[in-house]
């Protein structure tokens, strides 16, 4: 009998003390809980953690603009980086004019523009909106018939007339040309810091050297030097405008390419 009694209280005294355990343990948990809880809805355990934590993050706004250099989608506005302004070319001094490129010749002078004014290709200039378009007004039938099938390429900047070149410094935006079915038909506009007096008297010694008759248009402050060669019937018309810097604007057409 004394031996039931004892089991029975051994028994007890284990559960009993099974639950303090528990109780303890959920006791422990619950305190827990109510920390974080307390630490969500306010930073009075650590104010320095909850304000790195909820502050807003600092940004520098211009270097926000920019950082987008991994992305997958483009920046919404290209990066900055102003292009420093071109110099402009010397004036001629004593018949020998600054090109451009850091040399300098004897070049002739081209003849004024016409005294009544008129300017017929300056017309068909401002009526183009491509250098197909511009070949196409052209008065010569070789040019103005090969301007249909003209191609754009960059490379056509390397095939002009040996006699009608690029301008030393110029810096081609477009270009265009056609050599099948026996044209040689080659078109390029091209910016460059030289005067628009200095280009007109460079390709004017250029082209009256190599046997082209060549005149001179003007309409305001659009001007057309052109002419055409008897022995082969080759043709070249050079468009010229002043740009805000100084320098000049120009297209050059010619149907006797490389």
């Amino acid at each position: 009998m004394r031996r039931n009694r004892l089991i029975a209280t051994l028994a007890l005294a284990l559960a009993t003390a099974g639950c303090g355990a528990r109780d303890t343990e959920q006791g422990n948990l619950d305190s827990l809980d109510n920390q974080l809880a307390d630490a969500g809805s306010s930073n009075s355990r650590d104010p320095a953690l909850m304000a790195a934590l909820h502050d807003q993050i600092m940004v520098d706004p211009a270097l926000a603009q920019q950082a987008n250099a991994d992305a997958v989608r483009p920046p919404t506005r290209p990066y900055s980086g102003a292009v420093p302004a071109d110099p402009v070319a010397g004036a001629t001094n004593g018949g020998a004019t600054g090109d451009g490129a850091g040399t300098s010749e004897t070049l002739k002078s081209a003849p004024a523009p016409k005294a009544d004014g008129s300017c017929p290709q300056c017309e068909a200039a401002r009526q183009s909106l491509t250098l197909g378009a511009l070949a196409s007004r052209q008065n010569d039938k070789r040019t103005a018939s090969c301007a249909g099938e003209m191609r754009y390429s960059a490379n056509w900047a390397n095939r002009l007339p040996a006699d009608l070149p690029l301008y030393p410094d110029a810096r081609v935006s477009e270009a265009a040309g056609n050599s099948d079915n026996g044209c040689a038909l080659r078109a390029v506009s091209f910016a460059t810091s030289a005067s628009l007096q200095s280009v007109i008297d460079w390709y004017y010694t250029r082209a009256s050297g190599a046997g082209f008759a060549a005149e001179h248009e003007a309409n305001g402050s659009q001007h057309v030097l052109g002419g055409t060669r008897s022995r082969d019937g080759a043709a070249f018309a050079l468009f010229l405008t002043t740009r805000r810097d100084g320098g000049t604007d120009v297209d050059l057409v010619a149907n006797n390419g490389s």
